[in-house]
């Protein structure tokens, strides 16, 4: 604080101005200070470097669906089935992050259209607990996909997820083959089960549903991978390449079929639901 506000703040007869903390908001790439409503109104997409930050369930339904759509119900799951305890109880973590999240758990799934072309949309929540895949994330995703088939639409997975819920354990990974087989069923009803890949996607949710969508989008930039890049190369003894584990280089390499700006999302996901719908509801 300059001597210059001290005195300013200490005059009687001078209003003080009070700023919004929330006015600015600060770019993780490129560092510059942007306006928070110029960042929101560009999709939280940095308009200096590009670079697309981090954004909530809501945020995103909001950004693909066309007006009107209709959250599926959360799923009741049995909490803390394994009384798992670290530094905190498992109880209070879920609480902590209620606390700070509209949402009960990390995958939030509504039921609307995409520029007209019913579907199914379910969002991985990075802010909840890192987006971990627990039985509430499995549940939901096979709801949404069940969903999906009982209103004979596309199913949208947008993920985000540092891997399975450790303090659910073997449950957490009883997750995989449960999505995995709700995709079967989306395959053998000619379904189209589309994934956009969003930062960060790793561990065993990339192990499962992540990639095996029909198509494989990626928003640039994103982070993308089983384990972690400096456990790859502990392992291999091996230098990785410049933008190992990012979008544009699986895309390079086959992993990813598009890597799309999120200005160009709702439209080539209305575009690609449009080609693959069955005729019936075509």
């Amino acid at each position: 604080m300059s001597w210059l506000t001290r005195v300013r703040n200490s005059l009687p007869f001078v209003a003080k101005r009070e700023t919004p903390d929330n006015l600015w908001v600060k770019c993780p790439r490129c560092h510059e200070m942007l306006f928070t409503k110029e960042y929101e109104a560009n999709l939280s997409v940095c308009t200096r470097c590009d670079y697309h930050g981090r954004i909530g369930a809501d945020a995103r339904l909001a950004q693909l669906l066309d007006e009107g759509f209709e959250l599926l119900p959360a799923p009741e799951v049995t909490e803390d089935p394994l009384k798992f305890r670290d530094t905190k109880r498992y109880t209070d973590r879920l609480k902590q992050a209620r606390a700070n999240n509209p949402h009960r758990d990390a995958f939030t799934a509504a039921l609307g259209r995409i520029e007209g072309q019913k579907a199914v949309v379910g969002v991985q929540d990075f802010t909840f607990m890192g987006g971990s895949m627990g039985m509430a994330v499995g549940t939901a995703f096979c709801n949404a996909a069940e969903t999906a088939l009982e209103e004979n639409c596309g199913f949208v997975a947008v993920t985000a997820a540092g891997g399975a819920r450790m303090q659910e354990g073997i449950l957490s990974l009883m997750q995989m083959p449960r999505a995995t087989v709700m995709t079967r069923r989306l395959k053998e009803a000619g379904l189209p089960y589309i994934v956009l890949l969003t930062d960060p996607t790793t561990g065993g949710v990339t192990a499962s549903y992540a990639m095996l969508g029909d198509v494989q989008l990626a928003e640039p930039g994103a982070l993308i991978g089983f384990a972690g890049q400096r456990v790859i190369q502990e392992t291999i003894r091996e230098q990785l390449p410049e933008g190992f584990q990012r979008a544009e280089y699986l895309h390079k390499h086959g992993m990813v079929d598009r890597v799309v700006h999120r200005k160009e999302l709702k439209h080539e996901l209305a575009r690609l639901l449009s080609y693959m719908a069955p005729a019936e509801a075509a």
